[in-house]
């Protein structure tokens, strides 16, 4: 696995990545590399070859009993307007930032139901089967980051909204322990999902090589890497991720989607409404 230096700009087929200084750590044997206590990063060679880039899917691991995580939104700071994940990252003081999701016409509400914390950025819950959930309410013993699936035995929001302060409904794309929840489609594009690991690890998933949503599912289900659920954030060039923990600095977005935009030329992140984002957890509450 090859990471550009250091001060190195660079517009590759799998991404756009920004580094500064010393860049990105040594991998460990695993191939993980440590960016900060809690928070490590692989590049994942997939088995099926891409028709766009270099066929290789970044995984953030986020331990969350280090780090939390916060949904956020236009609605919430009362702006008109989205941001970048890096925009995002700058204005709240983000260590990470991947999409919250897909969003409405109106270019602010999400799909799905989404609270965080006090807020409740949508109420209406549509049919999307999997939540992600997080910011457990006082006295409850549960982990402290989850991704359910509302078809499972006496799984419901209700439930989940019970036991969490935050929760976000998206489209599923593994359901627990790790089954694909797709067939076969000719439909493509640039990928941002959130998974869960075996060890309830929070999983920020981007992919710049466009793939179905079947095909992405095998070759995580098949990287070694422990996903058991994951849900799709967005797709395309709205897809991103962004990185900036001491002298690392990550800035990543799609291109590709079939029907929208089939080419990989995409320079720039497109701004969008809502993201997850993470902080450094304070030491009282790890």
């Amino acid at each position: 696995m090859e990471w550009p230096l250091a001060r190195h700009l660079c517009i590759a087929g799998l991404f756009f990545l920004f580094c500064v200084q010393r860049g990105l750590p040594a991998e460990t044997a695993s191939g993980w590399q440590t960016l900060a206590p809690g928070m490590e990063i692989i590049r994942v060679q997939t088995r099926k070859q891409s028709a766009f880039g270099d066929s290789k899917i970044t995984v953030l691991r986020i331990d969350p009993n280090q780090w939390e995580l916060e949904a956020i939104g236009i609605l919430q700071t009362g702006e008109s307007a989205g941001h970048t994940a890096r925009e995002w990252s700058k204005k709240q003081k983000f260590a990470a930032v991947i999409n919250a999701g897909m969003f409405a016409s109106d270019n602010k509400t999400h799909l799905g139901y989404l609270r965080s914390r006090d807020r409740i950025f949508n109420s209406r819950a549509n049919n999307y089967q999997s939540v992600m959930a997080f910011d457990p309410h006082d006295g409850r013993n549960v982990p402290r980051f989850r991704i359910f699936d509302l078809d499972a035995p006496q799984s419901s929001l209700p439930a989940i909204l019970a036991d969490y302060g935050s929760a976000v409904q998206n489209l599923r794309l593994i359901k627990r322990p790790g089954v694909n929840q797709w067939g076969q489609q000719t439909r493509e594009w640039s990928e941002a999902a959130v998974g869960e690991d075996t060890e309830g690890h929070v999983l920020f998933i981007y992919s710049r090589s466009p793939f179905s949503m079947h095909d992405l599912n095998q070759e995580l289900l098949a990287a070694g890497i422990g996903v058991v659920a994951a849900q799709h954030m967005e797709g395309g060039p709205e897809a991103q991720l962004y990185v900036h923990t001491g002298e690392t600095e990550l800035e990543m977005f799609g291109s590709y989607e079939t029907s929208f935009k089939e080419n990989d030329q995409n320079e720039m992140a497109w701004p969008v409404p809502n993201v997850i984002g993470v902080r450094p957890r304070a030491k009282a509450n790890q």
